[in-house]
């Protein structure tokens, strides 16, 4: 088998993995560089381009597991049996994780009843209209509406939305640290990790190109966001964070955040819920228009046995 040398993303690794990613849509939240870059520091990811198509592979001394790979279809399938060799030759089965119901699709086509995926609404993104979140029309966000206007009157004449530039990173910043502070980030392995990206995110800003919004109440940072373009009709949001003593500072800056800068895109693709009860409520109250669906693939046992 060819030596392939598999790397974490690096800055200057922006460009060809954009390349591949811009070429090979998803609306999946991870199907970008600043997700694959800010994550691999907290997880075992690697990329390489292998027969002609971008492979990131999840591995560590107990799994090794694959990403969709991004290419054209004869590229993608001669990738498929090399990571399978790869996993073979470690002892592994072969399995994939974040696969969407598209590229199972392609799955079945190429290899009939081979594979077989089990979906995990945990890690689902939900997805939703640009417009409705920046309006908040119909009798559904009716409640959300109320929220906008208690905070416009609980607030008024002290609050401001900004375009996040280098000129607020530092504010935001110091909000971070405040909001890790508050909310027990330390004691929190998975609020640690995501904290970590929140910063490394603020740090890199322009370096990743990332688009932000920041609310202020009384000249200082009450809330922030930050995302980016995913593909040419959605805008995925990756970071949000707001001081929960500030009454409704969450749904004002993802209202705000919409209408200032997300208006060209027609979704907008809020992430997963991870499977937290209060972050799934959240996101069904604002009515998403579909979900991303995603899950993981391994053989077939009919598969297997017939190999053996």
């Amino acid at each position: 088998m060819e030596e392939v040398r598999f790397k974490r993303a690096e800055l200057e690794d922006r460009e060809i993995i954009s390349k591949y990613l811009k070429h090979h849509t998803s609306r999946s939240c991870e199907r970008t560089f600043v997700n694959v870059f800010l994550w691999s520091r907290q997880y075992p990811v690697k990329w390489a381009v292998v027969e002609g198509a971008l492979v990131f592979k999840s591995e560590d001394e107990k799994h090794v597991s694959y990403a969709f790979p991004a290419g054209d279809d004869e590229s993608v399938q001669k990738a498929l049996e090399f990571m399978k060799s790869y996993s073979e030759e470690r002892g592994y089965p072969f399995t994939m994780y974040n696969i969407t119901p598209d590229n199972f699709a392609k799955l079945e086509e190429w290899y009939p009843g081979r594979f077989e995926i089990e979906y995990e609404r945990d890690y689902a993104d939900y997805v939703y209209e640009a417009e409705k979140l920046a309006t908040l029309s119909g009798k559904k966000l009716h409640g959300k509406r109320n929220h906008i206007n208690k905070f416009k009157a609980l607030y008024e004449g002290r609050w401001c939305y900004e375009t996040m530039t280098k000129d607020n990173l530092e504010e935001c910043f110091q909000m971070a640290l405040t909001w890790r502070n508050e909310n027990g980030c330390e004691e929190d392995e998975e609020k640690n990790a995501e904290m970590c990206v929140t910063l490394n995110a603020l740090r890199l800003f322009e370096e990743l190109e990332l688009i932000g919004g920041v609310l202020k109440v009384d000249g200082k940072v009450a809330a922030f966001t930050l995302g980016e373009p995913v593909c040419s009709d959605t805008f995925v949001v990756h970071i949000e964070k707001a001081f929960a003593d500030v009454e409704g500072a969450y749904t004002m800056i993802n209202q705000q955040f919409v209408e200032h800068e997300c208006m060209d895109y027609q979704y907008i693709n809020r992430e997963e819920d991870t499977g937290a009860d209060g972050l799934r409520k959240a996101k069904l109250s604002y009515r998403p228009v579909f979900l991303v669906e995603k899950g993981n693939v391994k053989e077939t046992g009919e598969w297997i046995r017939s190999r053996q």
